[in-house]
Order: C-alpha cells, then sequence, then structure tokens
C-alpha cells in the first residue's frame, strides 16, 4: 500500500509542476487558450483526482 501511495504522490507532485508550467505557456502564446483548452482541463481535472486519491491513500499508510 506504501508503493501505491507513493508513487500517487508522485504523480501528484510532477503533474502540478507540468500545470505550473504549462498553464502560463498555454495563456501566453497566441490562440493558446482556443487551441488547449480541452488539455488544461483534462489535465486540472485530473489534478483534482490525485488530491483526493492522495488524501484516501494516505488514511491507509499512517
Amino acid at each position: 500500500m506504501t508503493l501505491i501511495f507513493n508513487l500517487t504522490l508522485l504523480a501528484f507532485v510532477a503533474l502540478s509542476f507540468l500545470l505550473v508550467v504549462g498553464v502560463p505557456v498555454v495563456f501566453a502564446s497566441p490562440n493558446g487558450w482556443t487551441d488547449n483548452k480541452r488539455v488544461v482541463f483534462s489535465g486540472v481535472g485530473l489534478w483534482v483526482l490525485l488530491v483526493f486519491a492522495v488524501g484516501v491513500l494516505n488514511s491507509f499508510v499512517i
């Protein structure tokens, strides 16, 4: 269970870093928002899912 928690936490941190870097790039590029809106929303949805998954898995690890 600890391994699953660690991998989920690693995915959460990696996706957070990717969104912190990628979303401003999307907003700064011309036509970036209209072309990449679906990608940004998918990333944010996955980020929210990982927040809840880390929270649930945390209750099993501790």
